[in-house]
């Protein structure tokens, strides 16, 4: 996994884009996105707190993410994994967590 983020002395984190991909459970249902702060926008998703897709269906567990160093490049990479087929998606998590964790512990410290 990329680093997530950098903590300034005052405590604030230093907000990196991202793009993510959440899962119900191993080889579950997947949910692909992008985001300027990866902690907030995972936060929300495990509390509901954004209604949708991962909502309705229970999409809470992280199981990949990747960072980059602007928006830009995060959108370009998240629209080119929302058109890989499904199995190349399940390939590429199971490369890089091949027991499907749930990253939020590693990302919210």
């Amino acid at each position: 996994m990329r680093s997530t983020g950098v903590t300034l002395g005052s405590g604030q984190r230093v907000r990196e884009p991202a793009v993510y991909i959440l899962a119900t459970k191993p080889y579950g249902t997947l949910y692909v996105g992008v985001t300027s702060d990866l902690v907030r926008r995972i936060w929300e998703h495990r509390n509901n707190a954004v209604e949708g897709f991962t909502q309705r269906y229970g999409v809470h567990r992280l199981v990949y993410f990747e960072q980059f160093c602007s928006m830009v490049e995060a959108i370009e990479r998240e629209k080119e994994l929302k058109k890989w087929r499904r199995a190349w998606k399940i390939g590429l998590i199971a490369d890089s967590n091949p027991d499907w964790n749930d990253l939020w512990s590693q990302i919210s410290q």
